[in-house]
């Protein structure tokens, strides 16, 4: 669904051979900060750019879903046109489902009837997907592949599944919440991986460092079957820039090629303003297009 989706962002000769670069796509999360995300990933399908390994993290992986199934504009479209739906976000689905974002809704009325998700081009792409979820009752990240999105979309749901206003997601045997408890930028990850070279996707902006959490005292009594909930958003800030530092450092040496927003946005984690969101997705599009030469150029080096 592209309907709301006008210049710049339409833009595109239909011209640009499609390549896959063997490299990583790491995909930070940031809730409706997302739709940052998928203006650059937009830009990306118009100059035909995939990456041989990508990773999404809570609202990453929801928008790495129509990047890898090659849907230019679904992402955008599935974060605002359902904002004035109870049934999509809102306190109603939060009091009588326990999730603040509807499960039902979110992953299987929208991708299943209100704007169908292209299984077969998923399944087409050579690329491979992974969406990065926090185990609860190890306090570990794992990476769960994305093979059956009509299976595996239970994997992204955890993804991004937010603590306080999501109900735990079961997974075989586990339960599992937010990737980014425990691991918010996969770098390291995709390094580990075999990815010599890496392009990450952030929806902080420049100069910003993770503060203590401000909801320790609730993350207690709300998980305290799960311990290991608490400990990682003690620690999260510490990690989170630890990560930054590794990040940056990367990027310095030529190993890593970020793209993230030049300045803070007024955009919240939950979002209602469709103006704000539409600014932001068309930043991360402009973004990316900014610095295409030389993201081409790092790949290609």
């Amino acid at each position: 669904m592209e309907k709301e989706l006008d210049a710049p962002s339409r833009k595109r000769s239909g011209m640009e051979k499609k390549m896959l670069y063997q490299a990583g796509l790491v995909l930070e999360g940031g809730g409706m900060k997302g739709v940052y995300t998928s203006g650059v990933l937009d830009f990306f399908m118009d100059k035909g750019i995939s990456f041989a390994k990508n990773y999404g993290v809570s609202a990453g992986a929801c928008t790495l879903c129509s990047y890898l199934s090659g849907q230019r504009g679904r992402g955008y479209a599935v974060t605002v046109d359902y904002l004035e739906d109870k049934n999509y976000c809102s306190l109603y689905s939060l009091l009588t489902t326990g999730d603040l974002f509807n499960v039902k809704t979110c992953y299987h009325k929208i991708p299943e009837e209100l704007n169908p998700y292209d299984f077969d081009a998923f399944h087409r792409n050579p690329a491979k997907g992974y969406a990065v979820v926090t185990n609860i009752q190890t306090g570990l990240a794992e990476y769960m592949p994305l093979r059956d999105m009509r299976k595996d979309i239970v994997a992204v749901q955890a993804s991004a599944s937010l603590p306080l206003v999501s109900r735990n997601v079961q997974i075989g045997d586990g339960l599992y919440l937010d990737g980014g408890l425990a691991d918010s930028i996969p770098l390291l990850h995709s390094v580990a991986d075999g990815n010599k070279k890496n392009v990450v996707v952030m929806t902080k902006e420049e100069g910003y460092r993770r503060k203590p959490s401000a909801h320790l005292g609730l993350i207690k009594l709300r998980y305290a079957r799960y311990p290991k909930v608490y400990e990682l958003m003690k620690n999260r800030h510490i990690e989170y820039n630890r990560t930054l530092d590794y990040l940056y450092a990367q990027v310095k040496n030529g190993t890593a090629f970020l793209i993230q927003p030049r300045h803070k946005s007024d955009v919240g984690r939950i979002e209602k303003n469709k103006n704000k969101l539409r600014a932001l997705y068309e930043e991360g599009y402009e973004e990316a297009a900014a610095c295409y030469d030389a993201m081409l150029a790092y790949l290609e080096k």
